[in-house]
């Protein structure tokens, strides 16, 4: 019976292990996901305001919406791009997390 006790309290750590493990994994990448959308975001911000400056200062209306459609399309493709890279961030964090256990579901499988 004692032996029992032991086996179940050796799993008991080695679960905790992997939980925490796990859960250090994805704090780590949740804080790089959150650096990189507030560097989007003040990268956004500032090219937005560089862009209403240069639309504003435009000395004719055809030249304003030249400005104004290079914006657009710097920012339309700058989104798309950013929406990829959280997408692989968000990616490789599932992976990391579950990879603490792989291993007992190996076992478990057996």
């Amino acid at each position: 019976m004692l032996n029992n006790f032991e086996e179940v309290q050796k799993l008991g750590k080695d679960n905790m292990d992997m939980a925490m493990e796990s859960l250090n994994t994805m704090t780590k990448a949740m804080q790089a996901i959150a650096a990189e959308m507030a560097d989007y975001q003040k990268k956004s911000f500032e090219e937005g305001s560089a862009a209403v400056e240069k639309v504003v200062s435009c000395k004719s209306l055809d030249k304003a919406f030249e400005a104004q459609s290079d914006y657009f399309k710097t920012a339309y493709e700058g989104f798309v791009g950013e929406m990829t890279k959280l997408g692989e961030m968000y990616s490789d964090l599932s992976k990391e997390a579950y990879k603490p256990y792989e291993g007992m579901l190996g076992k478990m499988g057996k």
